[in-house]
């Protein structure tokens, strides 16, 4: 007998186990959860090690994580502008937020350079890739970055930006 034909006769699905449906069922009275103790109690999904200490605690932190400062972008491509628009519009975060191309406006614009554009647009947002912003510009469109409010630019040290 081979292992195919094993499961053809067993079925594709194996059945759920009903715990706690009698003694008869072999997962009655206790319900596979043993004797007394955390484990058999209700809401005992966090790790309970039995006095150890936790494996978290037992190994030194180390390093930085950069989660907090990064930057989260809504992106679009030069495709979906392509589809989108027509000839000549404006492209900025409201009129993508209303025709559904990113959600809202309170995340920066960063518009991207997949697909290819044919209309003469004009694009506002606050991230260009390189690619994108060549494609817009090579369609007879033009492209404006949004300078980002209360910080400085790369590149600029404090003493530079207070000379300003």
């Amino acid at each position: 007998m081979m292992i195919h034909e094993i499961t053809e006769k067993v079925g594709r699905h194996k059945q759920r186990k009903r715990i706690g449906r009698g003694v008869g069922s072999g997962y009655g009275k206790t319900a596979g959860r043993g004797h007394k103790g955390y484990g058999a109690r209700a809401g005992n999904s966090n790790p309970h090690e039995g006095g150890a200490i936790p494996m978290w605690k037992r190994f030194p932190k180390r390093g930085f994580s950069n989660a907090e400062f990064m930057t989260h972008y809504a992106v679009v491509n030069i495709k979906a502008i392509e589809a989108r628009f027509q000839d000549g519009e404006e492209v900025n975060a409201e009129s993508l937020a209303k025709l559904g191309l990113i959600r809202d406006t309170k995340l920066p614009v960063k518009v991207l350079g997949e697909g290819e554009l044919t209309k003469k647009v004009t694009v506002t947002a606050d991230k260009f890739s390189k690619s994108a912003s060549e494609k817009i510009t090579a369609a007879g469109g033009s492209v404006t970055v949004i300078e980002p409010v209360g910080r400085r630019p790369k590149g600029v040290k404090k003493a530079d930006a207070k000379a300003e």
